[in-house]
């Protein structure tokens, strides 16, 4: 269809008004993006000849992903996610803060409150029967090398069949979530055990984006850290297990190659013993660098719902109903 009306005066004026310009009261920021992204949206109307039919889909589908709370879960698999680290990434580069390790995406499932230990925990409850044990080790330094004593390494992760605690309610409680503080050394350890990736639910609003692209809605195997200490950058990041079939295909675009790590299977009696576990076991083995910085507001992680982080907060409610 060649009627194009964008740019008619009527549509620009009509823009500003929808947009609250021609108003005194409001929030002026506000204002601006939401004409930028009205304006945006007007002219793919114009330029791709939307139907009504089309538009009204949509919005069926935003109102299906709203109602399951699943936004959070398409935006990572839209790119969002790592779109912002990317941003953030330049910014560090342009501030010259360079070093650490690599961040990576937080994604929707991170509880508030897990259970703090000094050097060693054990995250999983033992009721998981198919899961694989795991030793995860590692140490946290700075970029010079000089171990970190006192970090605080918050980790959480899926259980064997791609499930996470708090969201699926047949597991315990914080179940494979730990806060550990690192010893002397700077070394942090959890037995646990091998996670397994997973997809979204199949028929879900996500899924009815991802295959409209063409796209699945599978991630690899993976653990996810948060990592602060005083006088360094906070890190947001996750590990990719090595070998998994998604390990370079995932939806939700986090793996970064630096970020791969291999699960070495061990055998030996010694080893064995010298854990006080009852048989092989898988090792992961991750070291973490931080960033020094003497700026308040980057020594911890940004603000945004997260399941149980503030009581009073709506947005952090709202949370915990994701359905993944």
């Amino acid at each position: 269809m060649s009627v194009k009306i964008f740019d008619t005066p009527e549509v620009q004026d009509f823009l500003e008004a929808v947009a609250g310009f021609d108003q005194a009261g409001g929030n002026q920021r506000a204002k601006q993006i939401l004409h930028r992204l009205l304006s945006d949206l007007y002219r793919l109307i114009d330029d791709f000849d939307v139907s009504p039919e089309e538009f009204w889909s949509s919005v069926s589908l935003l109102n299906a992903l709203g109602h399951d709370t699943q936004f959070g879960l398409l935006s990572p698999g839209l790119g969002f996610d790592h779109y912002l680290d990317m941003r953030q990434d330049a910014i560090d580069a342009e501030a010259k803060r360079v070093g650490g390790t690599p961040r990576t995406i937080e994604g929707p499932l991170y509880v508030a409150g897990a259970p703090e230990a000094e050097g060693f925990a054990r995250m999983d409850d033992g009721r998981d029967t198919d899961g694989e044990t795991m030793w995860l080790t590692g140490q946290v330094r700075d970029v010079d090398g000089t171990p970190i004593a006192g970090a605080k390494v918050e980790i959480w992760h899926a259980d064997s069949k791609g499930g996470y605690s708090f969201f699926d309610p047949s597991q315990s409680e914080y179940n494979l979530r730990r806060t550990i503080v690192t010893d002397a050394e700077g070394r942090y350890t959890a037995r646990s055990i091998i996670p397994s990736g997973y997809g979204v639910p199949e028929g879900a609003p996500t899924d009815v984006v991802l295959k409209a692209l063409g796209r699945h809605g599978e991630r690899p195997a993976h653990i996810h850290y948060f990592v602060s200490a005083p006088g360094h950058q906070h890190l947001t990041t996750q590990i990719n297990l090595a070998g998994d079939p998604y390990t370079y295909d995932d939806f939700a675009f986090a793996t970064r190659e630096e970020l791969v790590i291999p699960a070495t299977r061990i055998d030996d009696a010694a080893e064995i013993d010298k854990r006080q576990l009852e048989g092989p076991f898988a090792e992961v083995v991750f070291d973490i660098e931080l960033s020094r910085t003497d700026a308040p507001e980057l020594q911890t992680r940004h603000a945004r719902p997260r399941a149980k982080e503030d009581a009073q907060d709506a947005g952090s409610q709202l949370a915990a109903t994701a359905k993944v």
